[in-house]
């Protein structure tokens, strides 16, 4: 017979439509009532969405409910956690995915007792192939969700074994009608003989006959909705008019019940993006895009230099406490939750989302500013010493960018090879300028000086620093020079050659010319915050390159283009026979890296409303795969058909726009075409064409009727006693900056390979001048003081050193303990990685919670997080 088991929650939005804020004052009345009905039944329990940060603003209204939510989670009756916030799972780095689960775990455990293990993520858009790997970083197996699947396509169970690229795997319970299945409001009560005839049984029934299920879940909440008053009665009401018994459970004892029949399951392995029963929003990855880039950025600069460097201070007496570090990642957390990162929100939210951002990197700047400084002030630098960071753990021998003031131009840097001045900005003399001396105050002169950043080759110990030296010279060092604009213009590097001609942009390799090798293409946008969508069929254009000039250096030359077009400046102008028009400028900067990759910084100005903007790469490679990085592996994709009825078939139209993190290749036995893209996350291959959104502007929250998603609006615009909701902050006008690289190679794809490139690509250059001719440069040098304590530390650091062929997916100081690290490595290929001896020797393999284990390889497509002493 079958049973169903139902559990209690509600769903809670952090922001949507409404703010933080107005969430937090909803909360003052549902999460009392929780407790409050929690207190007086026994029988009843409840779970709080699964992400902690919402109970935390609770608590921090009503301090005296900690004691309160902790012995209810004791007595296993609250449910609270395992994510800090609930994530999206398509858009963010693996390790955010990651470090949302160790941050509300850990915080569950320290505030209000043990978390919820279960992989709870009702209403995500859809999900990467590899979350079964990141869940079980933290020894979570399960995992709950409403989107993504097609039982006729991915496995005729509602219930199954969901396999990563690896043999990692969690048992997946998939509520194929939502979070809200068995909703039962206050009105329901008042008729549950039709509730359970029309929608209650009906599900029940699909449930347990797709995979032949006795018992099946039925969640019953929504957004915001409240505890269920008086349960157990409510419950023996509905098994009298049910044609299916019914019992209270939770989401623990559903999993418990499902893992002891594992091994009747069946298995699949992939992403979760089919739009069958729900909406999945396959083009959202293209909204609000300024968002995605500023998120992509701060999680590369927590990554990649705010953490490192925490390493690097502490290993030499600079301590940033871990409290620090955990503000900073909660501000980025609150801003990958599904409806955030997404960007489906209101402008009143993004506006909160954007602001956030800014809090975040104003904690990290203000941290790596504090380490530099402090390690500066312990080696009593002067103003013509320069220290140069390297935050990775491999030895370095190449290009880096170091930002000083000098008061001339006519300098050296001793330690670097062909320095040449990037950028140059001149400040002039003040007269009478006040200085604080142990006299008091005193006035001086200010000469003029220079802020300059200069790029040259350098050598760098692995995740360490060394001290370079500006010295006077007799000539002005080498700069950066821009020739005219014209119709032609070339740069190259080795076999590769780029040329702007004729209106388009070639790339040579090897005498093999690829015309139009890289070009922007645009078209309008009739869909909302959720998805793009076409416009009355009106196709894609190739946007006009109108001139081009070469900025060469003694370095390296960049290969500069602008372009413009008038476009219709709204949808409705389309229609009309004398349309108003609005300006797309652009320009793009290319030039040849060391590793001969091109990279790119394209400058938009946009005036023009609701379109869709994206890159368009013809690297006459025949191929109908794209090889995508995602968190943690890799994935092959390729252009499904497409069914004439898919509105009869689907909810919204299955169109072929995947997702990626961070790289795309197009590949042959012979040669490959690779894409990195820095905040880019949606792709299209079509024609032997990548095309990579770039941005997808909309003026609507959502918006019923679109070409590829018929029917109600998203956002609730269209439903009852609701307002359509304009969003023009959506439409991105103004000034929008991307960056991102390729490479053609006549050489086969490797994994290896390309994840030394994208490592390279992205690593950052961190350097420091302990100088006061201007100390707003970096923001807190005026306020932070020179200490008594001077600890006499090495003036070149060396702390770590990896092969090359190891790739760090983090690095940062351990959470559990003082004076150790945690090094999280990551192994993006099909064949296990086995640890060098000096590192085991050194290192304990723990869980991503810290909790040690016994492992001394990296299985395929996995992490494995190590434990150093400093």
């Amino acid at each position: 017979m079958v049973k169903a088991h139902l559990v209690n929650h509600t769903h809670w939005d952090r922001e949507w439509y409404f703010t933080t804020m107005d969430a937090q004052v909803l909360s003052e009345q549902l999460f009392t009532e929780v407790l409050d009905e929690l207190e007086k039944n026994s029988e009843a329990n409840f779970c709080l969405d699964g992400q902690v940060s919402v109970v935390d603003e609770y608590v921090e209204i009503h301090p005296e409910a900690r004691e309160r939510i902790r012995k209810l989670v004791g007595e296993g009756r609250l449910f609270v956690g395992p994510w800090y916030t609930q994530t999206d799972a398509l858009i963010p780095d693996q390790e955010s995915i990651i470090r949302n689960l160790v941050i509300g775990m850990k915080d569950t455990q320290q505030n209000y007792g043990e978390p919820m293990k279960v992989g709870y993520l009702p209403d995500t858009f859809g999900f990467n192939a590899q979350m079964p790997t990141l869940l079980q970083q933290v020894g979570i197996d399960n995992f709950l969700f409403w989107r993504g699947t097609n039982f006729s396509q991915q496995t005729n169970s509602v219930y199954f074994r969901w396999r990563g690229l690896n043999e990692q795997e969690v048992l997946a319970i998939d509520f194929p009608f939502g979070y809200f299945t068995g909703q039962i409001t206050p009105e329901t009560k008042q008729n549950l003989a039709e509730f359970a005839k029309v929608r209650y049984d009906p599900a029940v029934k699909f449930e347990s006959e797709h995979g032949d299920h006795e018992d099946v879940l039925m969640p019953s909440g929504i957004d915001q909705m409240n505890i269920i008053k008086n349960i157990k009665q409510t419950v023996d009401e509905l098994n009298k008019q049910s044609k299916y018994q019914t019992e209270i459970s939770t989401y623990p004892e559903f999993v418990d019940i499902i893992r002891k029949k594992k091994e009747q399951l069946p298995k699949y392995q992939g992403e979760l993006r089919l739009p069958t029963y729900a909406r999945v929003h396959r083009s959202i990855g293209s909204v609000r895009s300024q968002i995605k880039r500023e998120n992509f950025q701060l999680e590369q600069k927590i990554l990649k230099r705010v953490e490192p460097l925490c390493v690097i201070g502490a290993k030499v007496g600079v301590q940033i406490g871990n409290g620090l570090l955990l503000k900073l990642w909660k501000k980025l957390l609150e801003c990958q939750a599904h409806d955030t990162l997404g960007g489906s929100v209101s402008d009143n939210v993004a506006a909160d989302i954007l602001h956030r951002f800014k809090e975040a990197n104003e904690l990290a700047d203000g941290i790596e500013n504090m380490v530099k400084k402090k390690i500066a002030q312990y080696l009593q630098l002067q103003s013509d010493q320069v220290l140069v960071f390297n935050t990775e753990p491999y030895e370095f021998n190449g290009d880096k960018t170091v930002k000083i003031v000098a008061s001339s131009k006519k300098i050296a840097l001793s330690g670097m090879k062909d320095p040449v001045i990037t950028t140059a900005k001149k400040y002039s003399a003040r007269q009478h300028i006040l200085m604080m001396t142990s006299r008091g105050q005193e006035y001086t002169n200010e000469p003029e000086y220079y802020e300059l950043e200069i790029t040259g080759q350098v050598k760098l110990p692995a995740l360490g620093y060394v001290v370079l030296q500006i010295q006077q010279a007799d000539n002005e060092m080498a700069q950066t020079k821009r020739g005219q604009f014209g119709s032609y213009g070339k740069i190259e590097k080795g076999q590769q050659r780029l040329e702007f001609v004729d209106g388009r942009i070639d790339l040579i390799v090897n005498q093999h010319r690829i015309k139009n090798i890289l070009s922007l293409v645009d078209a309008p946008n009739d869909g909302d915050t959720y998805d793009s969508s076409p416009f009355n069929g009106i196709q894609e254009q190739r946007l006009p390159l109108n001139m081009g000039t070469v900025v060469s250096s003694p370095q390296e030359d960049a290969l500069l283009v602008r372009g413009s077009a008038s476009l219709p400046a709204d949808l409705d102008d389309y229609a009309k026979t004398c349309p108003k028009l609005g300006e797309l400028t652009y320009s793009i900067k290319l030039s040849f890296n060391e590793n001969g990759q091109v990279n790119a910084n394209l400058k938009v100005d946009n005036e023009v409303n609701s379109h869709r903007l994206r890159l368009c790469f013809a690297p006459q490679i025949e191929t109908d795969e794209v090889n995508a990085q995602i968190q943690a592996g890799y994935v092959r994709t390729r252009n499904e058909p497409i069914p004439a009825d898919w509105a009869d078939k689907f909810v919204e139209k299955p169109v072929n726009l995947y997702n990626f993190d961070k790289s795309l290749t197009l590949m042959t036995e012979q040669q490959h075409f690779t894409f990195w893209g820095a905040g880019q996350k949606e792709y299209e291959y079509r024609d032997q064409r990548l095309l990579v959104t770039l941005m997808a502007t909309t003026g609507q929250l959502g918006k019923p009727n679109l070409a590829w998603r018929p029917g109600r609006a998203s956002g609730d615009t269209t439903s009852q006693g609701h307002i359509m909701m304009p969003t023009p902050l959506a439409q991105e006008r103004g000034f929008n900056e991307f960056d991102f690289a390729f490479k053609f190679s006549n050489e086969k794809f490797t994994a290896a390979a390309n994840n030394r490139l994208t490592r390279e690509w992205l690593a950052p250059s961190v350097s420091y001048q302990n100088q006061s001719l201007n100390v707003f440069i970096n923001r807190l040098d005026n306020k932070i003081w020179r200490t008594e304590n001077k600890p006499q530390i090495p003036e070149k650091l060396a702390m770590l050193k990896l092969p090359p062929e190891l790739d760090v997916s983090a690095l940062y100081p351990a959470y559990s303990s003082q004076g150790a690290y945690i090094l999280r490595l990551q192994n993006l290929s099909s064949e296990p990685q086995k640890l060098p001896a000096d590192l085991l020797e050194k290192a304990q393999a723990v869980t991503a919670l810290e909790e040690p284990i016994k492992q001394t390889e990296i299985k395929p497509y996995d992490l494995l997080s190590l434990k150093i002493e400093l």
